[in-house]
């Protein structure tokens, strides 16, 4: 293991006291990607702008740049973070019970895409909040994963206006919007997420997701349902996409 320049948040320990270790498996929890050691776990986060390259053995990666920060060499290959404005992270923690791994995974909300998304539980953590419902779904703390992207497209499947207070919703509408998150949040995993600038997989291929956008990135043009003006507001300095005849509350 390679550490350059320092992230957002110290290692944790000496990198030289990681040579040697296995991963063992690899998970995700919200926007953390967790690598599971025989002794230990690593914690990854991309920030704004970070963005993982891998190399499978035998094939090498282009010769490290200033904006490569961490590298991650197995016996399988080898696992690059780039990492411009050096917001992401690389946190060894014996496991997540310590109080780093806690503090991080800890507030974090349902998997969308798991058994654990449930009805109940969303319905309810709705209820229990004020601001817009774009502005929930975006803060994690009751559901992870959902960006900015996939909430407008989620609102926009579920009929549901992004301005309306969360706690507005009756179980029906949450049901709704539930199932709408995980359609839209499966679709972008099958095309490979989002690309709008420069994001790119761990292999270099690029999203697709936005080139069937129902209204993300469509401001002024014809709702593809209805032919309404997409219309393109400002919540908590996002952009917000939505269709005024076909979001109507």
């Amino acid at each position: 293991m390679q550490m350059r320049k320092p992230l957002r948040w110290p290692l944790g320990c000496l990198p030289e006291q990681l040579a040697g270790r296995t991963v063992q498996g690899v998970r995700r929890r919200g926007k953390y990607l967790l690598l599971d050691l025989d002794q230990g776990l690593l914690l990854v986060h991309l920030g704004m702008s970070g963005s993982l390259s891998y190399a499978p053995q035998g094939r090498a990666l282009p010769p490290p740049g200033i904006h490569d920060h961490f590298e991650l060499v197995t016996t399988l290959g080898t696992l690059r973070l780039n990492d411009p404005r050096r917001f992401g992270a690389v946190i060894f923690t014996d496991s997540e019970d310590t109080a780093v791994a806690r503090k991080l995974l800890g507030r974090l909300g349902m998997e969308p895409l798991s058994d654990d998304f449930d009805l109940s539980a969303f319905h309810g953590g709705l209820k229990r909040r004020s601001a817009p419902i774009k502005q929930v779904l975006l803060a994690g703390d009751l559901v992870v994963g959902v960006g900015n992207i996939y909430a407008s497209e989620a609102l926009f499947r579920a009929g549901i206006r992004p301005t309306l207070r969360a706690s507005k919703l009756s179980l029906p509408r949450a049901a709704r919007l539930r199932e709408a998150v995980r359609t839209v949040l499966a679709r972008a995993v099958e095309q490979g997420g989002s690309t709008l600038r420069d994001f790119s997989s761990a292999d270099g291929q690029a999203g697709h997701f936005q080139l069937e956008a129902m209204v993300y990135g469509r401001a002024g043009q014809p709702c593809k349902v209805c032919g309404t003006a997409v219309k393109n507001i400002r919540q908590g300095q996002r952009s917000t996409f939505f269709c005024s005849k076909c979001q109507k509350m």
